[in-house]
């Protein structure tokens, strides 16, 4: 039977350089890692639940986000991807699938380029974290400056699975919608949600990658992970109907049946 283990900050997973973090863990098999982008966790469990068929799925909550702690020092996206490496040496993880969802993206990116030999496998979700166009020109949505209804209607292709109006949601969603947006903003408002030159190092990622993206995405266009694929050494790249920017929310299990099923 699968288990379904969410644990507080208090007493969370201590994954890398003694970092605690709210960890859903659940189902057995080969490790996947899952990076989630800013949502709140009970959206992504249909698409663990979905993947924890073939996988042990591992999915915490970033430094900051959620109820997971962030120390000071915690300050670039670089500094959350040094969390996840030192975890995958410390408990000697191999043969790992690294999926990236949205902000999970643009850190699994950064920990997809120094090759670490412990993930066999990357799979980017409506990934943010790559300039690849000229200083001035917009790529990602600015949502810091999207009023909260617009906003949900670029992330899903239906609205109805977003937390809605926060003033008729559940105070524990608020805090977790408030803390996340928080911790997006320290880490992704300047340089705006991209590490300079990562479109430069996207040709060292040697393992095989798949890129998925919902074509109803309103924050990063299907164009712009057609873009990613490409500087990406053998990736494939999919587009869901029916999806937004949070494909994996909108389709879970078709998102997960893309992980799940054999490598070609």
């Amino acid at each position: 039977m699968q288990t379904l283990d969410l644990v507080g900050a208090d007493s969370g997973v201590e994954f890398g350089l003694g970092v605690h973090l709210d960890t859903l863990t659940l189902g057995s098999g080969p490790t996947a890692l899952v990076l989630p982008g800013t949502e709140r966790v009970t959206e992504d469990v249909p698409f663990a639940t979905a993947l924890a068929e073939q996988f042990s799925v591992v999915l915490p909550s970033h430094p900051g986000f959620g109820r997971s702690e962030r120390p000071d020092w915690c300050a670039t996206v670089s500094d959350v991807a040094d969390v996840y490496l030192d975890w995958l040496d410390r408990t000697d993880q191999s043969n790992v699938t690294l999926v990236g969802l949205q902000f999970g993206g643009w850190v699994a990116l950064e920990l997809a380029t120094r090759g670490s030999e412990r993930i066999s496998r990357l799979v980017l979700v409506d990934t943010v974290g790559v300039k690849l166009g000229a200083p001035r020109e917009r790529e990602i949505t600015d949502v810091f400056a999207t009023i909260r209804a617009d906003l949900e209607r670029l992330t899903y292709a239906d609205p109805a699975k977003g937390v809605g109006p926060l003033e008729d949601a559940a105070i524990d969603d608020v805090l977790e919608v408030m803390r996340n947006e928080e911790a997006l903003a320290a880490y992704g408002w300047e340089p705006y949600l991209h590490t300079p030159r990562l479109d430069q190092a996207l040709g060292r990622i040697t393992v095989p990658t798949s890129v998925v993206w919902g074509a109803d995405d309103g924050i990063v266009s299907p164009a712009y992970g057609r873009a990613i694929a490409e500087r990406i050494p053998g990736a494939t790249f999919h587009e869901l109907d029916a999806a937004g920017h949070r494909a994996q929310v909108d389709r879970p299990t078709d998102v997960a049946a893309l992980i799940t099923r054999p490598v070609a």
